[in-house]
């Protein structure tokens, strides 16, 4: 037999192999779940935990090369996040109120009653 009465087998086989590896792949979209659960940190108030989601989600993109609107999204995020957590920080460190201030107030407070 020759090579032109299998190829339409071949054919078949490569269409059915590519649609089945399609449905996987599709299930599999790592990129976007850890995405999504980035913004459901996000949301809570768990800066931290979104920005590990976030750069878990960027490097899988850049395995894949096929989401480039998603890394452009997760880059911007990423951009925010930091800005966020680096604000937090200052403010967390220039409002501590010295202990001693506080307990001489409490002392104060009940001398006077």
């Amino acid at each position: 037999m020759t090579l032109f009465q299998y190829l339409p087998f071949i054919m078949i086989a490569l269409l059915i192999t590519s649609v089945i590896s399609s449905i996987f792949l599709r299930k599999k979209n790592l990129p976007v779940e850890l995405f999504t659960e980035g913004l459901k940190y996000e949301n809570d108030g768990l800066f931290d935990e979104a920005i590990i989601n976030y750069e878990n989600a960027l490097s899988e993109v850049r395995k894949n090369r096929f989401h480039r609107e998603l890394k452009s999204k997760i880059i911007q995020k990423l951009k925010i996040l930091y800005t966020i957590s680096e604000y937090q920080k200052n403010i967390q460190f220039t409002h501590k109120t010295p202990v001693n201030d506080v307990d001489f107030l409490s002392n104060s407070v009940t001398a006077t009653v």
